[in-house]
């Protein structure tokens, strides 16, 4: 049975000081689980989709697990322990392209391709040091790799961006080094500068990069295969409406006030789509401090005198200053133009919804927050539809927004899947005229698959299920 997202709707009402009405004008979508499955003795992290064999590519450290579509049996484990540490995984047009970090992560990692169809070996690129992510850009035509280039041992390598063409393998290199910095870019070094997630435009001419720890996205030419610039984020102001947060986690429960602190959006995941003819990028605004962590503290050990309810925030060392705190994270999405101009932040609601729905995490209140972390797009019905996963609530959440028109996105529902946890990848995607969404949980390490559908209007919908006797299963809250 595909469920309806009312009882949550009401909810959003009420806590945004609209109508019932007004909440239910949002298109609705509706969502079952299909099936989840364990990976044994892994992690599940990074899932991508390959339509050709109906698969699901799922990362674990070690090996890449393949699954059924159908029912998530094990098709096949591809091992790659003998060259590294397996980071990310994307598939386009029957290949498969997968980032695995050196045994000694400083090193110069790889991309190692795959056919999806035989499952065989189809050779290997070198890249820089700790290639986070890969994908392959719309038209199929080019593989970004995403280095991160994080600190180990005392020694420190440069993030990069490197470019691979698909039909002759070579590899271009976009260096961070000399491009101009606007509006504020968090760092002290270029070795500070770390690529995180890579988005595409449609057109395959432009790509965006998180530099998660230094609060920036980096626009990067894929005509001339560099960077143009680095555009810092800035903060967002927690004392403002609509963004009050709780900060103190020792209390038990969720108690959202406006405080005077604000947050570093420092985004994870990204993904890019058009709207009206012009491109917009969206942020799951994690947060992140240095790999080291010597950039964090409690708010009490840099500020003396705090009041009790601000002492145990953690802070970001070199942005807060008496007075001015500052903390790690948005705990929220955003959309931005293609300049890097905000368009919407959810504001506090992935924190309301998910205490309404009991899956706050108090104890995450004095750091960051549900962390959205994953972001997935895909369009149903001609709406585009926004995944956000929250990697610190009590059980796994997806939050789904309709961000057809960017300035005015509109939750629908949240996503919550009993005894999964720590949803890291995501990917939504339409097979067989059906919809879907394979949420990949780290700390469960469990792999499921979500079936998605365009729900009736509020009205018709209850008048189809007194029809069949369901009533009492549209006023739903999922536990």
């Amino acid at each position: 049975m595909i469920r309806k997202p009312l009882a949550t709707a009401v909810v959003v009402a009420a806590a945004f000081g609209c109508s019932f009405a007004q909440a239910a004008t949002t298109p609705s979508i509706g969502w079952s689980q299909l099936w989840s499955t364990s990976e044994a003795g892994g992690a599940a992290e990074i899932v991508d989709v390959d339509t050709l064999t109906n698969t699901l590519w799922v990362t674990n450290p070690d090996r890449i697990d393949v699954l059924s579509v159908t029912d998530g049996s094990l098709v096949s484990s591809i091992d790659l322990s003998a060259f590294g540490t397996i980071n990310s995984v994307s598939v386009k047009n029957g290949l498969a392209a997968v980032a695995v970090a050196a045994p000694t992560v400083t090193d110069a990692g790889t991309v190692r391709f795959f056919n999806t169809t035989t499952l065989a070996a189809d050779g290997f690129v070198t890249v820089g040091a700790l290639p986070d992510m890969v994908t392959f850009t719309p038209d199929g035509t080019r593989v970004l790799v995403a280095n991160e280039g994080e600190p180990a041992g005392g020694v420190d390598p440069f993030g990069s961006v490197s470019i691979i063409d698909v039909a002759s393998r070579s590899v271009s290199t976009a260096s961070l080094s000399g491009v101009p910095q606007i509006n504020g870019v968090r760092s002290a070094t270029l070795a500070d500068i770390e690529p995180e997630y890579i988005a595409v435009s449609a057109d395959s001419t432009k790509a965006f990069v998180t530099l998660q720890e230094a609060n920036a996205v980096g626009m990067l030419d894929l005509n001339s295969g560099s960077f143009t610039q680095l555009v810092g984020l800035g903060t967002k102001d927690f004392s403002q409406p609509g963004n009050a947060i709780d900060i103190y986690d020792k209390d038990g429960v969720y108690n959202p006030v406006p405080v005077n602190v604000r947050g570093l959006y420092q985004p994870d995941a990204i993904a890019a789509y058009e709207a009206n003819g012009q491109t917009y990028f969206v942020t799951a605004n994690e947060g992140d401090a240095r790999a080291d962590e010597s950039d964090e503290a409690r708010a009490k050990d840099v500020v003396s005198g705090l009041p009790t309810e601000y002492q145990r925030i953690t802070v970001s060392t070199i942005d807060t200053t008496a007075g001015d705190l500052v903390a790690f994270g948005g705990r929220s999405f955003s959309i931005w133009d293609e300049n890097g101009n905000q368009v919407f932040d959810s504001g506090n609601m992935l924190e309301i919804v998910a205490n309404d729905l009991g899956i706050y995490d108090d104890g995450r209140s004095d750091n960051k927050g549900v962390e959205a972390e994953g972001v997935s797009l895909l369009e149903i019905d001609g709406r585009t539809i926004a995944f956000i996963g929250l990697e610190r609530t009590t059980e796994s959440a997806i939050a789904m927004y309709d961000i057809t028109d960017p300035a005015n996105a509109s939750f629908i529902d949240m996503i919550v899947g009993a005894n999964d946890l720590s949803p890291e990848g995501l990917k939504a995607f339409k097979m067989n005229g059906s919809y879907f969404l394979a949420v990949s949980n780290e700390v469960s390490s469990t792999t499921t698959l979500y079936a998605l559908a365009p729900v009736p209007e509020p009205e018709t919908w209850a008048m189809l299920v007194a029809g069949v006797g369901l009533v009492g299963a549209v006023a739903r809250r999922r536990r």
